[in-house]
């Protein structure tokens, strides 16, 4: 799933919330977040949710494109492992 969306905030959290679940639902595993220039803790609970989503389906999200921001929010929440980041983003 190619997530178009240039931020995820608060305020479109719950759009792509309904976005993300029916793209998991249809077996897309794969999120590309490399459109994404602005986040804030949203983003993460956004993310986790997804992953939570995918694995009570029996499979694990891969993020690319991930930018630094998500990835730093992650890391200061501790919750990047759950996320498995991992190298895959942007400086």
């Amino acid at each position: 799933m190619k997530i178009s969306a240039t931020s995820i905030t608060n305020a479109n959290a719950g759009a792509l919330l309904a976005e993300g679940a029916a793209a998991i639902g249809r077996g897309d595993l794969e999120v590309d977040l490399a459109a994404v220039t602005e986040v804030d803790t949203a983003a993460i609970a956004l993310l986790l949710e997804w992953q939570r989503q995918a694995v009570s389906r029996g499979g694990r999200l891969a993020f690319s494109g991930v930018p630094a921001d998500i990835a730093s929010l992650a890391k200061l929440y501790g919750v990047d492992g759950l996320l498995s980041l991992g190298e895959n983003h942007g400086t």
